[in-house]
């Protein structure tokens, strides 16, 4: 006798969203560490290189992957770092010990080289400030320096450096994860606050337009989670525009159920931070918006790495060179779909990092650069999702998780494009069997299925270059009658609908 399958039904209605998705959600991060930049974005020998030294090929796969804004230059990087260090000529540029990460900078990459590479790849900047062991009058002579036209010290100097035209960074992070014991300078919240508000003023002195982001919580398991956030919101509420948000997840203890309800338990991290800046707002009787930037987030096995204090010091060594799996490529697709349906609280999100590092592009120095499978849900889901985030109604059983207790079997995010009529839909199969979705379109007048790939977790273990390409998104039979669209998800899985509608 063949066993029925388990069923879901989820309901989309056009007039029921959040507001319009922003483009700045698909973001990356670039950090001075490992191969991320030398032998990653920068290497002027490759075949590939462009006038500048940076390698087309990996060009090419940023466009490929739909990057909208870049995170520079860390990370943990940032709290050690002079960025006078890597201006003016290269050849008088000094090479430095970066302590975080135990590497030799060479410096050869600077903020100049960084942003006019931004501009020419047609990506958004977004700079952070060394809070860590740097203070105010470093981080606003650096928005002088990147913002004013001319006629001050520091923006005369840009254009000796020849950048004649100011680069108009609009945004900008008050250091890095300054509530971690690891980071160069960790202090607590009160003083972490205090020296974030008056560098925030500072900068917003210089120039401002200017947005600021104050460093959030780099997780919920930090003994200040919650604590920290309030504090630095308290302190900074007139003063930023955003507070960041980091997150990692991988499979502890073999734990692979959890694991595949990563996006769950972001669910819960972004709704707590979402009630603390509420919180503090009401206190302050503010109508202020403060918008959440989770600058930091992918899958990243944290415990198959060594110490940095292990490791030798050298000049562009490999550092976190994650090797993904088809598994690791599900859930980044489940993430994307929480990031999604917190569009009205999460303006800014970038997956970390961008190349080499816990990255979806790898490079091998002087050859080619290819796609890791974490690759395929960010460049699918940055190509499809546009407009509004829809509010699905979704039905479905709960599945029973060890770390994350009971949690939607089914994960679904999705958007619609009211000039288009492009629909979007984005599902997440956390169980071990098939399952059946029954889309119910009823508010469209027409429905027609576009497109609909998939990418399953069935194979086990990382898949180094000669596999990694097996991960791409293959095609899924959708059948669409009327307003209805139904379709069968294999076990473990996350899938993307392109739907054409009518209203």
């Amino acid at each position: 006798m063949t066993a029925t399958l388990p069923t879901a039904t989820v309901e989309l209605d056009p007039r029921r969203h959040r507001g319009p998705i922003d483009r700045r959600l698909f973001g990356s991060f670039v950090e001075h560490m490992g191969r991320g930049i030398y032998t990653g974005l920068y290497e002027p020998t490759h075949a590939t290189a462009d006038a500048f030294g940076f390698r087309q090929d990996v060009g090419e796969l940023i466009d490929e992957l739909g990057v909208t804004v870049i995170r520079y230059p860390g990370g943990n990087f940032v709290s050690g770092y002079d960025w006078r260090d890597g201006i003016g000529p290269k050849e008088t540029r000094p090479r430095r010990l970066d302590p975080a990460w135990r590497t030799i900078e060479t410096n050869q990459i600077g903020t100049d080289e960084f942003l006019q590479w931004t501009k020419r790849r047609g990506v958004e900047p977004m700079m952070a400030v060394n809070l860590g062991t740097a203070g105010v009058r470093s981080a606003a002579s650096l928005v002088e320096y990147c913002n004013i036209a001319g006629g001050t010290s520091w923006s005369d100097l840009r254009r000796q450096n020849g950048a004649a035209d100011p680069y108009g960074v609009a945004l900008w992070c008050l250091g890095n994860e300054m509530d971690g014991s690891w980071q160069l300078g960790h202090t607590d919240a009160e003083h972490y606050a205090a020296l974030a508000a008056e560098a925030g003023k500072a900068m917003k002195c210089v120039d401002p337009t200017i947005k600021l982001i104050a460093c959030g919580s780099s997780s919920d398991l930090e003994p200040t989670f919650g604590y920290w956030d309030s504090t630095v919101l308290e302190r900074c509420w007139d003063t930023v525009d955003f507070i960041s948000m980091h997150g990692y997840y991988y499979e502890r203890d073999g734990d692979r159920r959890s694991f595949l309800a990563s996006g769950a338990h972001m669910d819960e991290y972004i709704d707590g931070i979402a009630a603390t800046i509420d919180a503090v707002g009401a206190r302050k009787h503010s109508r202020k918006q403060i918008g959440i930037s989770f600058d930091e987030w992918n899958v990243w096995n944290i415990p198959r790495f060594p110490s940095p204090a292990t490791m030798p010091i050298d000049v562009g060594g490999p550092r976190l060179e994650e090797v993904y799996s088809t598994v690791d490529a599900v859930v980044v697709g489940d993430l994307i779909s929480s990031l999604l349906n917190h569009s009205d609280r999460v303006a800014i999100g970038c997956q970390a990092q961008l190349v080499n590092v816990i990255a979806p592009i790898v490079t091998a120095a002087g050859g080619p650069a290819w796609r890791q499978t974490i690759f395929y849900p960010m460049a699918t889901a940055a190509g499809l999702a546009r407009g509004n985030s829809l509010q699905a109604l979704v039905r479905v059983d709960s599945l029973a998780t060890g770390r994350y207790g009971d949690v939607p079997a089914l994960a679904v995010s999705a958007s619609h494009d009211v000039e288009t009529g492009e629909v979007a839909v984005f599902l997440t199969n956390r169980t071990e069997s098939e399952l059946v979705v029954s889309l119910q379109c009823r508010a469209f007048d027409t429905v027609a299925v576009r497109s609909a790939v998939v990418i399953s977790a069935d194979r086990r273990g990382p898949l180094a270059r000669d596999d990694a390409s097996s991960a791409a998104p293959k095609a899924l039979t959708v059948t669409a009658d009327g307003a209805a669209v139904s379709v069968v998800l294999p076990a473990e899985s996350w899938s993307a609908l392109a739907l054409q509608t009518t209203s």
